[in-house]
């Protein structure tokens, strides 16, 4: 009888370890999943982020190029105001 009872243990205790691996695997399943939407998630917001940055670099150097075109515009007025100021002197 001590060893049927035994036996009957041991069974019990396969079935708890079989559901706790079925636990775990399904706990692995979940965790593994969720890894790959956050890579996901970090790839297009890396993309998203990298377009900006593309973006705002292009515009960043529109507005330089636009500045020293305003720049050597300015100093071309002045050299011609100095050349007319310098005229009408003489």
């Amino acid at each position: 009888m001590e060893h049927v009872d035994e036996v009957d243990q041991l069974r019990q205790r396969v079935r708890v370890l079989e559901e706790r691996v079925q636990g775990l695997r399904a706990s692995r399943r979940i965790l593994m999943n969720l890894i790959a939407a956050q890579e996901r998630e970090k790839r297009l917001r890396i993309q998203r982020l990298e377009a900006e940055n593309t973006r705002l670099q292009k515009q960043s150097s529109r507005f330089a190029k636009a500045l020293v075109e305003r720049n050597i515009r300015i100093i071309r007025l002045e050299e011609n105001q100095r050349r007319d100021d310098e005229e009408s002197i003489s």
